[in-house]
């Protein structure tokens, strides 16, 4: 009984933190910033950051490159065994009132990959560059809040891939650092 209130209670301010994102529109420039993040943390963009690294500083480019595999390799079927586990569907497949503003690449919506792939890339160039850790950090949210805006997903589908992100950017570090160090 009372997991079912916590349940109800838990949907009820996913649906409400939901509604408020998506509805931020009457501006058109917010939109295409919004689209203009998500489709940055598109997977075929990723490849291209070790490869400007091979170019810019290569002292960093291999061990880069070897644990973004690592990391990847780790977060695409972790979030894929969950969403075709839980089967989740979208935001605009269960509520009339929302409409997708961009197609997803899969059918369900927990966790969101879009999420937990700029969080893997955050904590990557944030262990390479400590620099760039609000640049990054600030980025990868702003990649969850656009999969609301846009309707494909919930914000507990964006938390749900945060940690998923952050975990296996750490165990691709964790593991890249134990293949070159030998």
């Amino acid at each position: 009984m009372l997991n079912m209130r916590l349940f109800a209670g838990a949907t009820h301010l996913d649906n409400v933190f939901l509604m408020n994102i998506f509805h931020l529109k009457g501006k058109k420039y917010l939109s295409n910033i919004l689209l203009l993040i998500s489709h940055s943390a598109n997977g075929y963009y990723y490849p291209l950051i070790p490869g400007l690294l091979f170019l810019i500083d290569p002292a960093n480019a291999l061990f880069f490159l070897i644990a973004g595999l690592i990391s990847f390799a780790i977060e695409l079927p972790v979030c894929m065994i969950i969403k075709y586990g839980i089967k989740r569907n979208r935001p605009f497949e269960a509520i009339d009132t929302i409409y997708k503003r961009s197609s997803p690449w899969d059918r369900f919506s927990l966790p969101s990959g879009h999420t937990s792939a700029a969080f893997v890339m955050t904590v990557l160039l944030s262990y390479c560059y400590p620099i760039l850790i609000l640049s990054v950090m600030m980025w990868a949210s702003l990649v969850g809040i656009s999969r609301i805006y846009l309707g494909v997903h919930y914000p507990t589908d964006v938390l749900a891939g945060i940690p998923i992100g952050i975990l296996s950017g750490l165990s691709g570090i964790t593991f890249a650092g134990y293949i070159i160090q030998g």
